[in-house]
């Protein structure tokens, strides 16, 4: 993979979006770095694995990227529909997926040595380069393996399934048992599919 290192960039997705399939861009810092729903993302220099991937195109993108994310960051990891990597609950790693023609940029920021109030961190003893290694590899593994395969390792991963959760939408909102994913990726929460929102954990 063909790896852009950059020392600071206002985000590495806007870099990766004008490279090749099987590219990377890392930065060291971002200045206007963004996670879903466009929300900031922010941590300070050098604290962080900032990573844009460009990657074909995959209807199950989002999830294949999450399942890559958690088996590099290690065994005890585990997953939030759509996107969120946790470790002992608490959120070590964002994921924005944002497709492009045939392409698909997947913008991973990973917690190295600091975290937000209530969010997780994998420790001083984390070499970045070793871990972006390990996500690359991953990364390479998940976007070649079949759907159904995706979809048996994110459920494997998964820490939302079996929960009641809250679903917000842009005009609704309701909780209920996440009995599973659907094929298409969709979160199945009291018998209703949900493609794209908020989930909260309750219980």
């Amino acid at each position: 993979m063909k790896i852009v290192h950059l020392a600071s960039t206002p985000s590495t997705q806007d870099v990766a979006r004008d490279l090749d399939v099987g590219s990377a861009v890392i930065a060291d810092h971002q200045t206007a770095g963004r996670g879903r729903l466009g929300r900031a993302w922010e941590a300070p220099p050098g604290t962080a694995l900032l990573a844009s991937f460009v990657m074909p195109a995959s209807p199950l993108a989002s999830l294949a990227a999450g399942v890559a994310a958690a088996h590099a960051c290690g065994p005890s990891c585990r997953l939030k529909w759509p996107n969120d990597v946790l470790l002992g609950g608490a959120k070590l790693a964002g994921i924005l997926a944002e497709l492009h023609d045939d392409r698909v940029i997947v913008g991973i920021g990973v917690n190295l040595t600091w975290a937000p109030p209530g969010a997780a961190m994998l420790g001083a003893g984390t070499d970045r380069d070793t871990l972006l290694e390990r996500l690359v590899a991953e990364l390479r593994r998940w976007f070649a393996a079949a759907d159904a395969e995706v979809l048996a390792a994110w459920r494997g991963r998964a820490d939302t399934l079996g929960r009641t959760v809250r679903v917000e939408l842009p005009n609704d909102g309701f909780e209920g048992l996440a009995e599973d994913i659907a094929d298409d990726g969709s979160l199945i929460v009291a018998g209703r599919r949900v493609a794209a929102g908020d989930v909260i954990h309750l219980r």
